[in-house]
């Protein structure tokens, strides 16, 4: 005798029930394979298991579903097991924002804050060269009412033929001119044995694109007690980017700012190319503020402005830019450099769009 539909589809409610406890369960099981992995420092994707599941799975099919038709639904299956295990890995990671949902507010020198939703403006040279150079800088930037000065004691350079900078005599002098006009001071760091001498003198420490993956330097950053400006790698993806914050968080140290200077693309008309949607991923993925250099990313002054505006209207916490009293002088990046006239309009361009706000007094 026939079943009636009713009952067919009482029992297909019942199948439906067991297939749901049953993918349930796999999922607790992969979740805790996954745990285990991440233990073991081991790629928690396996190619070659997947593979000998699926030859064991379509062994035992006796249809009605064709083999190729039980793979597509198992390989779905794994998919959705790994996104599982990678989720729990994102929600576990001490920059993300499902860990700590509010922004991350940086306190600097003079009543600077960092994230608190007024942008911040790091403007300098790019290299210390000295202190009449750094003095004609800071009088500038304190008269436009700018608060932060970045300038580069140590500078990794492509060819061991370029200047390197002053090193630690850069640090000292960037040291006199911040306490001399107040202001906050940003210099790279390059070596984990000279963070307790930065400490002493500057004020953030900031570790660059080459750097980005010294994962001792990382750490050693993570045990400073002083802020940190991370600036993303020329050729890191967004996740490598998030994974270098995590060591220097996870080291101890959760005064960290990120900084997007550009990715090294196809494209030859700009320096690097300015990842404008990192600034938006990166604030939705991270709780931590998110600046952007427009020099380096660009290494053009005449589109400077409109890629500051661009920035800001992102969400960017901040903008970086490098000044110089005589570019063509310059020891480094002489080219990319604004003079102080140059800088002057700039900043004015960009507190008349309306997206930086008055500057902080």
């Amino acid at each position: 005798m026939n079943k009636d539909l009713d009952q067919l589809r009482a029992e297909l409610d019942e199948v439906n029930s067991k297939l749901l406890e049953l993918l349930n369960e796999r999922a607790r099981l992969s979740y805790e394979i996954g745990v285990i992995k991440e233990k073991q420092g081991v790629p928690k994707f396996d190619p070659i298991r997947e593979r000998a599941m699926l030859e064991q799975i379509t062994a035992s099919n006796q249809g009605p579903f064709e083999n190729s038709t039980i793979k597509h639904l198992f390989k779905e299956i794994f998919k959705a097991s790994l996104g599982i295990q990678e989720e729990d890995h994102k929600r576990q990671l001490l920059v993300s924002r499902k860990q700590y949902a509010k922004d991350t507010v940086i306190p600097l020198k003079d009543h600077t804050w960092v994230g608190e939703g007024s942008p911040v403006m790091v403007a300098g040279p790019c290299s210390v060269e000295s202190m009449e150079q750094l003095r004609t800088v800071a009088a500038a930037l304190k008269a436009a009412g700018v608060q932060v000065m970045r300038g580069g004691a140590f500078k990794p350079r492509t060819s061991p033929y370029d200047f390197q900078g002053l090193g630690i005599e850069g640090l000292k002098m960037l040291k006199q001119v911040g306490d001399e006009f107040g202001l906050a001071i940003i210099s790279e760091i390059v070596h984990p044995a000279h963070m307790e001498i930065a400490a002493e003198t500057i004020d953030v420490i900031q570790i660059g694109a080459r750097n980005m993956q010294n994962y001792e330097l990382l750490k050693a950053a993570g045990e400073a007690k002083i802020p940190v400006l991370l600036k993303r790698g020329i050729a890191a993806t967004l996740e490598e980017f998030i994974h270098a914050a995590e060591y220097i968080l996870y080291h101890g140290n959760a005064q960290v700012m990120l900084i997007e200077r550009g990715i090294r693309t196809y494209e030859k008309w700009t320096r690097n190319t300015l990842d404008i949607s990192a600034v938006p991923l990166l604030k939705q993925e991270t709780h931590l503020p998110v600046l952007v250099d427009v020099t380096h990313s660009t290494g053009r002054k005449d589109i400077l402005l409109p890629c500051a505006k661009a920035a800001l209207a992102a969400g960017a916490d901040g903008i970086m830019v490098e000044v110089h009293p005589d570019p063509q002088t310059a020891l480094s990046d002489a080219n990319q450099q604004l003079d102080i006239p140059q800088f002057n309009d700039f900043w004015s361009g960009l507190q008349a769009s309306g997206l930086f706000g008055l500057p902080k007094k």
